[in-house]
């Protein structure tokens, strides 16, 4: 069993990290792949960019993986993957991948893995539009802003 965390300001590869959790003894892996779209209420969006406070985001994942682990028991390896900087359009931002032995645990535990990691891993993201403005956005799920 393994837990494999990065933040990074590489692209990240979805295949190699579905490679990385995987395991003789596991009949699932479930991936969650957050990727940038190109608008949102309207506006062309041409990139996100991410900051993190890296030590404490690295903890929270941590502490997530803890959970997940106690949670469903039979799960063998998670990782859990987030770019920093700028991401343009169609680009994985983050990538969550749980390896069990059936489909059901990995499913239900990808699910939530990422509503935590949105709820409380230090991550900012801005939005970077067309028109040269952009836009600090909050994560509705986050429960660490007043």
């Amino acid at each position: 069993m393994a837990n494999f965390l990065l933040i990074t300001r590489e692209p990240l590869d979805v295949g190699a990290i579905s490679t990385l959790v995987s395991h003789e003894k596991c009949g699932a892996i479930s991936l969650f792949v957050g990727t940038t779209r190109n608008s949102f209420e309207g506006k062309t969006v041409c990139s996100l960019e991410y900051e993190a406070y890296e030590p404490m985001a690295y903890k929270e994942l941590q502490n997530i993986c803890a959970e997940l682990r106690s949670r469903w028991q039979d799960i063998m390896n998670i990782a859990m993957y987030h770019r920093l900087g700028l991401v343009a359009p169609k680009e994985a931002s983050v990538v969550v991948a749980i390896a069990s032995p059936h489909r059901q645990a990995s499913l239900d535990a990808v699910a939530y893995a990422i509503e935590q990691l949105k709820k409380k891993v230090p991550i900012w993201k801005k939005e970077m539009y067309d028109n040269g403005d952009s836009d600090w956005k909050e994560n509705k799920e986050c429960q660490w802003v007043e």
